[in-house]
């Protein structure tokens, strides 16, 4: 089987794309639109499987000395620049969307998927009204050439479920004033305290890609988990996606940590009642442990500051909207704010003082 999947239109031949509006697959050129069963019916299940078979000879996997890697666009011949981590992409020739299916196989093949559910001039509909409350943003960052690199990408998150039994023990204080003429009774009455619960969690999503800006990738979360979906190949197409290259054991300790963390935070809140809480014992067992690995929808778009190389970001959940970012400030445009503000405040003063004196 090919290293590369493309699905085109039977109709003329374009390249279908998954459309979040309809959730189906539409032509980008005749406008044909299939559903998912039609879609399969067509291409048979292009699922992602262990594929050990030998890869066709063009379409093995060439490295370049800078360690991208190389393929040819199965639509036009040209070749495309990965990065290791890349599952789909475009050919930046022929602008046919491909997915690179030995990226996504074996161990690194997704559970699930969250299909995005917010298109791309929807998307660009909320970037806009972003910026336009922002003051000061130069117009380099939403010119054609930023736009044009305005980018649906699926990252790869790793969800955690496990279920956390707990409980505490201590002494706790309640103290009762009241007022006796000049006089304040102060009543203190101490009390063992006591409580237990079940935490059920279930996908906890944590970033599994090392280059990702960790800030933007969380913070774009959450996402309905409840719209997780069987992986399918199909839904990448028309986007870009990146293969995770995190190893839940990298992270399984601090991910338990923080759910006994906040395990322990919910007794204890449970608790503020008392005063002076001193706690004797504290027990908490997590049972139930499952990892998942799933692709989640993220329109992204990075901006390179001229003059400083400092990189800015704008990330937006393709599921909910939710939008997170760090703008650049066009130094010159505030300067010319301030002195259009400060600059009639001066001469006023300055008029002031000559008639005072």
């Amino acid at each position: 089987m090919s290293d590369l999947i493309s699905y085109k239109c039977p109709n003329c031949g374009g390249d279908l794309r998954f459309s979040p509006q309809n959730g189906d697959y539409k032509c980008e050129y005749c406008g044909s639109r299939f559903t998912e069963q039609q879609l399969e019916a067509l291409f048979g299940s292009q699922d992602l499987k262990d594929q050990e078979a030998e890869k066709p000879a063009e379409q093995e996997e060439a490295r370049s000395e800078d360690g991208t890697v190389l393929y040819n666009c199965p639509s036009c011949g040209a070749e495309i620049v990965t990065e290791e981590s890349t599952a789909a992409t475009f050919c930046y020739y022929c602008h046919n969307p491909v997915i690179l299916s030995g990226r996504l196989g074996g161990e690194f093949r997704p559970d699930y998927v969250v299909p995005f559910a917010i298109d791309r001039k929807r998307a660009l509909e909320i970037f806009n009204g972003w910026i336009a409350q922002k003051k000061f943003v130069p117009k380099s960052f939403y010119s054609k050439d930023q736009i044009d690199k305005f980018s649906g990408v699926y990252f790869p998150y790793l969800l955690y479920s496990c279920h956390v039994t707990g409980r505490i023990d201590g002494e706790g204080r309640k103290v009762q004033r009241s007022q006796a003429g000049d006089f304040e009774n102060i009543t203190t009455s101490v009390y063992r305290v006591h409580r237990d619960g079940n935490l059920p969690v279930e996908h906890l999503a944590k970033n599994a890609l090392k280059k990702a800006n960790r800030i933007l990738v969380e913070g774009v979360q959450p996402f309905d988990t409840k719209e997780l979906k069987p992986f399918k190949a199909s839904y990448l197409s028309g986007f870009m996606a990146e293969k995770r290259d995190v190893d839940k054991e990298e992270i399984a300790g601090s991910v338990e940590q923080e759910v006994k963390d906040y395990a322990r935070n919910q007794l204890r809140a449970s608790l503020a009642a008392y005063e002076d809480l001193r706690i004797t014992d504290d027990t908490l067992e997590v049972t139930d442990e499952d990892w998942k690995y799933a692709l989640m929808p993220v329109w992204t778009m990075t901006y390179k500051e001229a003059g400083t190389g400092k990189l800015y970001y704008f990330s937006m959940n393709g599921q909910s909207g939710k939008v997170i970012g760090e703008l650049p400030v066009d130094q010159k445009a505030l300067m010319m704010h301030a002195l259009t503000v400060a600059l009639p405040i001066f001469f006023v003063l300055l008029a002031l003082s000559y008639f005072l004196l």
